[in-house]
C-alpha cells in the first residue's frame, strides 16, 4: 500500500509495480491537481513558450475524479483508492490487515504518524515506512512503532505478506535528495555516497586523445550519453549521442571510444575527512570588509596616513624620538590638554594640524562604530550577500528540499547565497542560524538575482517546487551569465527533456542539469518498503543507481560464486563486503556474507 497527496506517492506505486512487479494499492486525494501521477505531460504552449522565452534571452489541469476505487491502468491486482482523509475506515478498505507494507508518504509529518499508529494496531505484521521531515521525531517514533510491533506479537505471520518482519523505517525524500543535488551543483557528475565502512565518489572521466576513457577507479558505473563536453541532463531520453548505459562490462567499455564514462572511486574510510570540492574557486572576503563599507575604509586608512605623516613631520622639526613624536601627535589628536606654548612655530603649526585631523577623525570613527553595530545587531537577522562575494553557489528556494540542499552545501564548505519569495520560508531559520546570506523577492522580478551577485556566482541551484519559476530563474541568470552552470529541479521528464535540448541549443558552452527528487528518492522508499536496506543513490544522468547491503545467504546468483563473479551487466555489481575496505576479485561470497552492491533498479529487483 502506499499512501500520499504529491508526486512522490504515484512514483513510488510506478516504481514497485513497474520494477518489481508488486500488487500496488494507492491512497490519494480525490483531487488529480494536488496528487498528480509521475509522468504530466505539458501541452504544446508551454513548449512554444519555452521556445519563445530562450529566442528572446540569445501548465497542468485537470479536475477532480469521482471519489471510489478505480483500476490502475495495466495493473492486475492494483487499484487506486480516492479518499480525502486517511481514516481507519480508508485504511481498512484498502485492505491493510492484509498488506505487506505500507508507505505513508504525505507532506504532512502529523498525517503520517497519525496514520502509521492506526494501521500499527489494525496490522501488527505489518512493514511501514514514514516519510518524516523531522529527523528527531522520526528517530521516536521508529523505535515507538518497533516496541509496539513487538509487544504485540508482530514478529510472526500475517496476511498475504506472512514471513516478513514488521519493521518500521523513516526516510525523508529531502535527505535523500539533497546530496545529489548539491553534489550536482558544485562538482557536475561528482557524487558522494557513504556505505557500510566506505566513502565513495562518482567521478567522470571524460576520453583521451585515442578515444578511450582516462583514468582507473574500482569500477566503471556508467558510460554517458555523450562525450562528456557538455553533459545531459534529461536522461533516458537519449539527450546526448547515445542512451546512458549503466554498469558496463570491462569488453563495453573498450568499445566505447569517445564517450564520457562515470568511475567510482574510493575516498577515505566513512569516517574520514571529505575532500576539497574540486573546480570550485571561492574568492573570500576579508571580515572585515563584511564589517565596514569601502568607503569607510578608505576613510580610516587615509586618518591613519595622516597620523603618521604628523608624527614623521613632528620628529623632524623638534628633532625627538619617533615613538614620543607619535605619542605627542596623539595627544594633540585627542585634545588632551599639553599646549605647545614657548615652543617652536613648526611645533605649534603641526600641534594645530593634528587638532584639526582628530576633529575629521571623529566622525569617521562614529561611523565606524555605528557600522560595527549595526552588524552585530543583524548578525540574528538575515544577511545580505557581502560586497566581493564571488565563486558561490546561488541557492533558489528554502522549502524542505532547499533547506537541506543548504545544509549540505554548508557541510561541504561552499559559500551559498539564497534567494526565497515567502518570508516565512522554513528554511529561513537554518539560513539565520549558518549565517547564510539570503535575499528575500520574488526571483521573477527585475534585480533579484542581480542582488544575489548572480554575474560574480559559480553555479545557480533552482529547486523550488514549480518547475516554471525554477525555468525562468535559470533563463534569467543566463540572460546575465551565458555561461552559468546550472540545475534545475524538473518532475516532469518530458518537460525536462524538452527544457535541456532547448537550453543545449541555446548556450551550447553552458553546463544544465535537472534533477527530480522524486524521482531520486523514489527508489529508496521502494527499497525499504521490500525489507532492503539501501544505502544511498547516485544520479547517472537522469536515471538511478543504488547502493544497497545484500545478505549473500538465499541468493543464488551471489552465493558460491567470486565477487568477479557475481556481476550481471546492467543490473548488478558486488563492490565491497560490509565491514571491509578491500575485497579481491578472487573471494568467494559464502552464507554469511554480506554485500555492498551498486545495482539498477531493475537489478535490484532481481536480486529477491
Amino acid at each position: 500500500m502506499v499512501c500520499g497527496d504529491d508526486g512522490l506517492a504515484h512514483r513510488l506505486a510506478a516504481e514497485l509495480r513497474g520494477v518489481h512487479g508488486e500488487r500496488v494499492t494507492l491512497v490519494v486525494p480525490p483531487n488529480e491537481r494536488t496528487a498528480r501521477p509521475p509522468v504530466v505531460g505539458r501541452p504544446r504552449a508551454a513548449s512554444a513558450l519555452l521556445d519563445r522565452m530562450v529566442s528572446a534571452a540569445v501548465g497542468r489541469g485537470g479536475g477532480p475524479a469521482a471519489p471510489g476505487t478505480t483500476p490502475v491502468p495495466g495493473g492486475d491486482g492494483g487499484r487506486v483508492l480516492e479518499a480525502a482523509e486517511l481514516t481507519e475506515a480508508v485504511l481498512a478498505e484498502a485492505g491493510v490487515e492484509r498488506a505487506a507494507a505500507l508507505a505513508l508518504v504525505y507532506d504532512d509529518d502529523e498525517t503520517n504518524i497519525r496514520a502509521a499508529l492506526t494501521a500499527r494496531r489494525i496490522n501488527p505484521r505489518l512493514r511501514l515506512v514514514l516519510r518524516l521531515y523531522n529527523r528527531r521525531l522520526g528517530q521516536h517514533i521508529e523505535e515507538l512503532l518497533d516496541q509496539a510491533a513487538v509487544l504485540t506479537g508482530g514478529d510472526g505471520e500475517g496476511g498475504e505478506g506472512g514471513g516478513q518482519d514488521a519493521s518500521t523505517t523513516v526516510l525523508s525524500d529531502a535527505d535523500t535528495a539533497a546530496p545529489v543535488l548539491a553534489a550536482t551543483a558544485v562538482a557536475g557528475t561528482g557524487k558522494v555516497v557513504q556505505t557500510e565502512g566506505l566513502l565513495l565518489r562518482a567521478v567522470e572521466r571524460l576520453p583521451a586523445a585515442d578515444g578511450t576513457v582516462a583514468g582507473t577507479g574500482l569500477c566503471t558505473l556508467a558510460l554517458l550519453s555523450g562525450s562528456g563536453a557538455e553533459p545531459a541532463g534529461g536522461g533516458a531520453d537519449g539527450n546526448g549521442e547515445h542512451e546512458p548505459r549503466l554498469l558496463p562490462d570491462d569488453q563495453e567499455v573498450l568499445r566505447a571510444r569517445g564517450r564520457a564514462a562515470m568511475v567510482l572511486e574510493r575516498m577515505t574510510s566513512a569516517g574520514g575527512a571529505e575532500s576539497a570540492v574540486p573546480g570550485l574557486a571561492v574568492r573570500a572576503v576579508p571580515p572585515l570588509a563584511s564589517l565596514f563599507s569601502r568607503r569607510l575604509l578608505w576613510s580610516l586608512a587615509g586618518m591613519v596616513g595622516c597620523v603618521v605623516a604628523l608624527a614623521v613631520a613632528l620628529s623632524l622639526v623638534t628633532d625627538i624620538h619617533p615613538l614620543r613624536a607619535f605619542y605627542l601627535t596623539l595627544l594633540d589628536m585627542f585634545a588632551i590638554d599639553d599646549p605647545a606654548i614657548g615652543q617652536s612655530l613648526g611645533r605649534q603649526i603641526l600641534q594645530l594640524l593634528s587638532g584639526l585631523v582628530g576633529l575629521l577623525l571623529l566622525p569617521v570613527l562614529l561611523a565606524a562604530v555605528l557600522e560595527a553595530l549595526g552588524t552585530f545587531r543583524t548578525a540574528s537577522a538575515l544577511r545580505k550577500p557581502p560586497r566581493g562575494l564571488g565563486g558561490h553557489v546561488v541557492l533558489l528556494g528554502l522549502g524542505k528540499i532547499g533547506t537541506r540542499v543548504l545544509a549540505r552545501l554548508r557541510e561541504l564548505g561552499v559559500p551559498v547565497v539564497c534567494v526565497e519569495s515567502d518570508p516565512e520560508a522554513r528554511g529561513l531559520a537554518t539560513a539565520r542560524r549558518l549565517r547564510v546570506p539570503v535575499v528575500l523577492g520574488d526571483v521573477t522580478q527585475e534585480g533579484v538575482l542581480e542582488s544575489a551577485k548572480i554575474h560574480r556566482a559559480y553555479a545557480l541551484l533552482a529547486v523550488t517546487s514549480a518547475d516554471t519559476t525554477n525555468l525562468e530563474a535559470v533563463l534569467a541568470a543566463r540572460s546575465v551569465r551565458p555561461d552559468l552552470r546550472v540545475v534545475l529541479r524538473l518532475y516532469d521528464d518530458d518537460f525536462a527533456t524538452a527544457v535541456y535540448r532547448t537550453l543545449r541549443a541555446a548556450y551550447p558552452q553552458a553546463l544544465t542539469r535537472s534533477r527530480s527528487v522524486t524521482h531520486l528518492a523514489a527508489p529508496a522508499f521502494a527499497g525499504a518498503m521490500l525489507g532492503r536496506q539501501v544505502l544511498g543513490a547516485i544520479a547517472v544522468e537522469r536515471r538511478v543507481l543504488l547502493f544497497a547491503a545484500v545478505d549473500v545467504d538465499g541468493h543464488p546468483q551471489l552465493e558460491g560464486r567470486t565477487v568477479g563473479e557475481a556481476f550481471r551487466a546492467g543490473s548488478w555489481r558486488v563492490l565491497a563486503l560490509s565491514g571491509r575496505t578491500d575485497t579481491s576479485p578472487g573471494h568467494v561470497l559464502s552464507k554469511g556474507d554480506r554485500v555492498v552492491v551498486a545495482a539498477t533498479r531493475r537489478g535490484l529487483a532481481e536480486l529477491r
